[in-house]
């Protein structure tokens, strides 16, 4: 149970089903339960527009953050990773949009996500293979298709002495239930313009804390080549995740965000092609979430990098195996 005062909306952060929750301008509220976003009515209703504005404000003052009209956009999260994003009119037409994203309660686990559907069995062996080797990973799909849930859940299968530490923009991850775990997450500039901490920032100082595993939450800026540097430095058993729509358009999301470092194309190829042993693509078919995709990262001749799916899976049926599947198991298995 979240230690924050959600009012109206109390009932969702209690319900484990939740995994997402939406207010728009008018009141409305919209809950995602793993079938996709359906109207809920709540028992105190929200009005009118600025109940939305006043809610959205108090929610964010909660963790810290400013929502006003100098700062029209929040996103903030609590400890336990609950996080919130709220925009405020006139950006929006009036009131304010506000979005929740609520943690399963209790520490995932690649069991349970196994009975959830999210892969199957023939993978279970594969996915415990990838953690208990120290393969660095990195974990693709869209919006709420479970990349997260998956991270907590091969991360709560690294050894006890293992030190973990992690990097986000907003605490999403929460407490892993590990005790070597130090949480790292970037600050934004004050009032003043200064004070920001970025993600690179966080990443470099990674290195000087003696880490076993290097956990970037999610890269979507110039910090992946930051954590390529540092994969390929001899940190291996780390982790992120990555906005991409199939194993075989992870190179182009790679080189288009090296770009924002100033790396060119054939650069990135090596250091990502040589950073990566797996990549794991999740997807979302009919409101339920399941791995659709095993594949790996290759250099071709050229010094180009392309994305090699091995095994592809509709979350129902067999899955299809590509060439290449079996030796990657007898590898991570």
């Amino acid at each position: 149970m979240s230690l924050l005062d959600f009012g109206p909306l109390r009932d969702l952060a209690d319900d484990p089903r939740v995994t997402d929750a939406a207010v728009t301008c008018d009141g409305r509220v919209w809950v995602d339960t793993g079938e996709g976003m359906r109207e809920y009515l709540p028992r105190v209703p929200f009005r009118s527009p600025p109940v939305v504005r006043e809610y959205a404000v108090r929610l964010c003052a909660q963790l810290g953050r400013r929502l006003d009209d100098a700062c029209p956009i929040a996103d903030a999260s609590s400890v336990e990773g609950v996080r919130v994003h709220a925009v405020i009119a006139p950006l929006v037409p009036q009131g304010a949009a506000v979005t929740i994203r609520f943690p399963r309660q209790g520490s995932p686990s690649l069991e349970r996500l196994e009975r959830d559907a999210l892969f199957p069995h023939a993978w279970s062996p594969v996915l415990t293979g990838l953690v208990r080797k120290r393969a660095t990973v990195m974990i693709t799909g869209g919006t709420g298709v479970g990349k997260t849930t998956l991270l907590k859940a091969l991360l709560a299968r690294c050894g006890d002495c293992e030190r973990i530490v992690t990097v986000e923009e907003v605490r999403e991850l929460g407490a892993l239930g590990h005790g070597d775990h130090v949480s790292l997450v970037s600050r934004e500039a004050n009032v003043e313009g200064a004070g920001a901490i970025g993600l690179s920032e966080l990443v470099k100082a990674t290195l000087r804390m003696r880490p076993d595993r290097v956990v970037l939450g999610e890269a979507r800026g110039e910090e992946i080549v930051d954590l390529l540097r540092a994969f390929n430095s001899g940190h291996r058993g780390g982790m992120t995740t990555l906005h991409a729509d199939s194993v075989g358009r992870v190179p182009s999301r790679l080189i288009t965000l090296g770009l924002l470092a100033g790396v060119e194309p054939r650069a990135m190829a090596m250091l990502a092609g040589d950073a990566f042993d797996a990549v794991l693509h999740l997807e979302r078919a009919g409101g339920r979430r399941h791995i659709a995709q095993i594949g790996v990262l290759r250099i071709t001749e050229g010094l180009g990098l392309v994305g090699v799916p091995l095994v592809g899976w509709s979350g129902v049926g067999d899955p299809v195996e590509g060439p290449g599947w079996q030796r990657f198991c007898e590898m991570w298995t």
